[in-house]
């Protein structure tokens, strides 16, 4: 049977928009009829069964349109294990409008990309009967509608569970110490009951709605094992077969019931386990003022944050937490940013700075003007983005997830040979059935569904609030293994911005040269002139007003002081002058040779019959930043090779890369070159993480194995980068790497002790090691062990965190 699809199509615009969108369709695979229909800018598509939506969205993206689509994010309550997380994702991919769905056991999320015009109702009923009730918690408007559903065991719950079960097992217990403690059989079904069918009453639920999908989890093992032990126990009170005397020997009320409240005991410890690996999100979250203190029409009120509008005055006092991004109007401060970036030292602030929501102000009072509210801010993007890199699965869960789909179905088939094996060879059927619900009880696949996602989550968590934000969980999978480092030049591994390195001249002295300089270029916004301007208020220097100023485009700026022509400006246009350059050619060569960037300075006097004449050459340089030595060191020290691509000349270039310690220098590439020149390295076998922080690295960028932006550049270049770096510190690079190893580190710890834990338990179990009780200790202990693994990843410390407590 054929399935049909209808798509909204945006940017058509005319009929050959249509035709073309139509032919596209048309030669996609296994679309059999394709029509577009242009005043509804929708396509009706009719595909053979098996072609997704994803196929169709490809094929109108090449042919330059766009399918809209939306992210929904729900909150799906009562998973268990990995294969609980497979039915949720199958239920959902199946609802028509759905392109891709990850669900995250350790977050308890689905993340679900639909089109636009998806009915997100559908996706609530498809969970719903696989046996999973959801929520929306974000419907693809950035708008939180409801809270997590809380899928543990609640801790009265679990209080009613030991108190049902201590009598039960008090005999076993005090038989060891000599004390012949004897319950009658029907007490012990009396306390054994509620525990099965009340307190146990969640994995029948899940167990029936898992059989009924035509799949098993966790929930099902658990209810067979337990029901099993509870059954057996009954029939043999109601046969009367139990001795009087030794009545606990031969019922296994104790079994069923406490196998069920180590279970709840282990999903209680993992939910409060669980709770402490969103710690760093949980920080970030409360930077969020809830006010902010507005100025309107003269009058200071003070409103609800998501009532200041763009453009508001708003008033920071000190000690106050920044409601808003924005830019100061008013006032000088110094304000504590380091749970935004990492950064121990407060930064200074002064007028025309940028202060990021969250951040706080210390001392001085701020008037600002808000250039980014509510989602927009700096805060909430970081907050999303580590959201977002939590709930989207690694891909090493791809290999959990198809163990997990035949896990349970290979654990009762064992469990069966187990039985029958145990009942036909040793004739003691009892036995025979125990063993069976040992090996079903131990097989609980929760540890394999927590191995991974809970290490991502604490990962990611602490990676952020050392100012490195990994916005998906592949970043950081697959930044341990890179051997590759290409680090952009300007703004990267310098500071991007240029100082007035030197000041030659033959006649005149610094000072004269540099007052002659900041008088022609008072008022230019240029970098150079910048350079200039900053290093004479250093200096003290004071300069006149002048008149005629003239800015010569490409060459440079004239200006009259009194009765002197100034001329700056570059050798080219000083040559066009017909100055004489040659009592400095090779002082300006020297400097062109070190990387720098270098502006003649030329006088004329008028009414005098003379030539102009070459009165100095100003040398300016881009600094190199205070770390990029220490990062390219620590690069090496970890096996990693450090490249430099830079658009500059390689005069410049080489002189930054001599000075950091890089040897392999790529000068005068394009950006596009760039992008080629990470995949010439990816053909030689490395695998390349690109360093930059401009829209020209954007190529490169998404070419790398990983991106990493620095948040100092452009919003282009941290939409397109796997990681962003808070601070535009390099050394924050190799710390990317470092927390990327030892997050790995854990996932192959965490994945080797469940496969491990159920290689060895299961064989145990079905040979007779193992009774019941145990097993069950030993699966709840699986699930708390791997999530407190994970959460060791807390300890980790950046270099210069290290650095600073030594």
């Amino acid at each position: 049977m054929d399935t049909k699809f209808s798509l909204k199509i945006e940017g058509m615009t005319c009929a050959t928009c249509a035709v073309r969108v139509e032919k596209a369709l048309l030669g996609a695979s296994g679309v059999k009829k394709a029509t577009v229909n242009l005043a509804t800018e929708k396509a009706s598509i009719e595909t053979v069964v098996g072609i997704g939506v994803d196929t169709l969205i490809a094929a109108v993206e090449k042919a330059g349109y766009q399918v809209p689509t939306k992210s929904v994010v729900l909150s799906v309550g009562e998973m268990s294990c990995a294969s609980c997380v497979g039915r949720v994702e199958k239920a959902l991919k199946a609802v028509p409008g759905v392109i891709a769905a990850s669900v995250n056991l350790a977050t308890e999320k689905a993340q679900v990309k639909m089109l636009i015009d998806a009915d997100v109702e559908r996706l609530l009923d498809a969970s719903k009967k696989a046996g999973y009730l959801a929520h929306v918690v974000n419907d693809g408007s950035g708008t939180s509608q409801t809270k997590s559903i809380q899928g543990s065991a609640q801790g009265w719950k679990l209080a009613c569970a030991v108190a049902l079960s201590a009598p039960l097992l008090a005999p076993m217990l005090l038989a060891l110490f000599g004390i012949d403690l004897t319950i009658p059989g029907w007490l012990q079904m009396v306390l054994a009951t509620p525990v099965q069918f009340w307190l146990g009453a969640r994995f029948y639920r899940a167990a029936w709605n898992a059989v009924r999908a035509g799949s098993g989890n966790m929930d099902l093992l658990v209810a067979m094992g337990t029901s099993s032990a509870y059954g057996l126990s009954v029939y043999l009170l109601l046969a009367q077969s139990v001795h009087v005397a030794h009545g606990m020997s031969h019922l296994y009320f104790e079994s069923s019931a406490v196998v069920i409240t180590l279970v709840l005991l282990g999903k209680y410890l993992e939910a409060r386990a669980k709770n402490q690996t969103v710690q760093a999100l949980r920080a970030l979250e409360s930077l969020r003022p809830t006010t902010a203190l507005v100025r309107r029409a003269g009058i200071d009120i003070e409103v609800s944050v998501v009532e200041v509008r763009m453009g508001d005055i708003v008033i920071v006092r000190p000690s106050d937490r920044v409601a808003v991004d924005a830019e100061i109007l008013e006032g000088s401060s110094y304000l504590d940013e380091s749970l935004l970036t990492g950064e121990s030292l407060p930064v200074s602030k002064q007028v025309g700075d940028v202060v990021i929501a969250g951040s706080v102000n210390a001392d001085g009072l701020l008037l600002v003007k808000a250039s980014a509210i509510g989602g927009a801010t700096m805060l909430s993007q970081i907050i999303q983005m580590v959201e977002d890199a939590q709930a989207v699965k690694a891909p090493i869960q791809a290999l959990v997830d198809k163990v997990s789909a035949i896990f349970v179905p290979v654990v009762l088939v064992i469990s069966v040979l187990t039985f029958v094996a145990w009942g036909v060879f040793t004739g003691d059927w009892q036995a025979a059935l125990l063993n069976a619900v040992a090996v079903q009880v131990i097989a609980c696949p929760c540890a394999l569904g927590l191995a991974t996602p809970t290490a991502i989550m604490v990962g990611t968590g602490v990676a952020a609030k050392y100012g490195i934000l990994i916005k998906d969980a592949q970043a950081l999978e697959v930044a341990h293994r890179l051997t590759a480092i290409a680090f952009d030049k300007t703004g990267t591994l310098t500071e991007g911005k240029p100082a007035l390195a030197e000041v030659i001249s033959l006649d005149y002295t610094e000072t004269q040269m540099l007052e002659w300089a900041a008088a022609v270029q008072q008022y230019s916004e240029h970098p150079l002139a910048l350079a200039v301007l900053q290093k004479a208020r250093q200096g003290g220097v004071t300069w006149s007003q002048v008149s005629d100023t003239k800015a010569m485009p490409g060459r440079g700026v004239q200006a009259k002081l009194n009765d002197v022509t100034i001329y700056l400006g570059n050798l080219r246009w000083m040559q066009e002058l017909g100055i004489n350059t040659a009592n400095l050619d090779v002082a300006v060569q020297q400097q062109q040779q070190a990387g720098r960037s270098v502006s003649c300075l030329a006088l004329h006097h008028d009414g005098r019959n003379e030539q102009t004449q070459l009165a100095g050459v100003l040398s300016f340089g881009d600094s190199v930043k205070a770390n990029a030595h220490a990062a390219v060191v620590r690069l090496q020290a970890m096996g990693v090779k450090a490249i430099m691509l830079s658009g500059d000349n390689y005069g410049s270039a080489n002189a930054v890369a001599q000075t950091v310690g890089i040897t392999d220098v790529r000068a005068e590439v394009l950006p596009a070159d760039k992008a080629n020149v990470v995949r010439e390295l990816q053909q030689a076998g490395y695998r390349v993480g690109m360093v930059g922080d401009g829209i020209n690295d954007a190529p490169a960028l998404a070419a790398a194995d990983v991106g990493i932006a620095m948040s100092t550049g452009t919003d282009v270049a941290m939409h397109t980068a796997g990681i962003t770096l808070m601070r535009g510190d390099p050394v924050l690079v190799a710390d990317a790497i470092s927390i990327s190893q030892r997050t790995y580190h854990k996932i192959r710890q965490n994945l080797g002790w469940a496969f491990i834990y159920n290689i060895i338990g299961i064989p145990l179990a079905a040979l007779g090691y193992l009774n019941p009780m145990i097993a069950g200790a030993a699966m709840a202990f699986s699930s708390v062990s791997v999530v407190s693994n994970a959460l060791l990843l807390r300890n980790w410390k950046p270099w210069h965190a290290k650095e600073g407590s030594q």
